[in-house]
């Protein structure tokens, strides 16, 4: 096996996502950086994926096929995105069942890198106290300030955290909301570096739309952060809805980048948690018991 410069077998053995799919030229040469490796990968005119560490002979944008490629990597297409692994994936990527419902529409909102660990950014992500001050008469205003009490499970079983009943007070939702609301929230974290969202849709009360972030860890304390919508709106076009979401990520990229120490401490005493954190509490936990070293300071350093 290729000397890595990642020593996690937890992390090696994860599905990372590079890119997405609707975005990359097919059969043609593309490299990104990934666990500090730089890594190519291809798409065939069909959506077939290919990636492999990568070699000098075969530069940015030259056509390619599986036979031209030596250290070919494990590579899927899921959710709109090429996926792969330096090392050994025990199976397929986590699920997403409502990215196959018809009447969703799927895309990247946008691909943005940010000088942070990957766990610091799920960690934000996880985070709705910050909806009033950061992402002001959006996602959040005063004085409707307070995270109420929500339920939070660590699934051994599904091997997720799962944070439940959490709703806030949001002036603006979403891309297809029109007045103030108080939102019901779903938070998923089905992988160390992935976080999944659902939310009370503005167009159906009754379903939910869905927000994805597949951080790519470039490094240790350097990620892509590529963001998956599957929401339920007819009326607004793909620009409008991509032009939302990254509007709220910018707000917290500088926040993001902020943040020191730039890895996340698992150690409990690091940093003081408050109940609105929970979720986060559990996230570490779960990194702890799941020997994550990349990306994070484990207890006791």
């Amino acid at each position: 096996m290729p000397t890595t410069l990642c020593k996690d077998p937890v992390v090696l053995d994860l599905w990372h996502a590079l890119a997405a799919l609707a975005e990359t030229p097919p059969s043609t040469v593309h490299t990104t950086t990934l666990l500090g490796e730089r890594v190519s990968y291809a798409v065939d005119e069909c959506g077939g994926v290919l990636a492999w560490r990568s070699r000098e002979h075969l530069p940015v944008g030259s056509r390619v096929a599986a036979a031209d490629v030596p250290d070919v990597l494990p590579a899927v297409a899921r959710y709109g995105y090429v996926w792969t692994s330096l090392g050994t994936p025990p199976g397929d990527v986590f699920a997403i069942p409502e990215f196959a419902e018809p009447d969703r529409r799927n895309l990247n909102a946008g691909t943005i890198g940010v000088h942070v660990s990957a766990p610091r950014a799920i960690e934000n992500f996880l985070d709705m106290a910050h909806f009033p001050f950061v992402h002001t008469d959006v996602l959040g205003a005063e004085p409707h300030t307070e995270v109420r009490e929500y339920d939070v499970e660590v699934s051994d079983e599904r091997d997720e955290v799962l944070a439940t009943q959490c709703r806030m007070f949001q002036p603006r939702a979403s891309a297809a909301s029109s007045e103030g609301a108080d939102v019901e929230y779903v938070y998923r974290v089905p992988h160390p570096y992935c976080a999944v969202l659902y939310k009370t849709s503005g167009a159906d009360e009754s379903r939910q739309d869905v927000i994805a972030v597949f951080l790519q860890p470039v490094d240790e304390e350097r990620v892509r952060a590529h963001l998956l919508l599957s929401v339920l709106d007819d009326e607004h076009e793909d620009k409008e809805i991509r032009h939302f979401q990254v509007s709220i990520f910018g707000q917290d990229k500088p926040i993001l980048e902020n943040q020191h120490p730039k890895r996340l401490p698992l150690d409990p005493r690091a940093e003081t948690p408050i109940r609105a954190d929970r979720a986060a509490v559990s996230y570490r936990r779960w990194l702890s018991r799941k020997g994550i070293t990349y990306g994070v300071i484990p207890a006791g350093r």
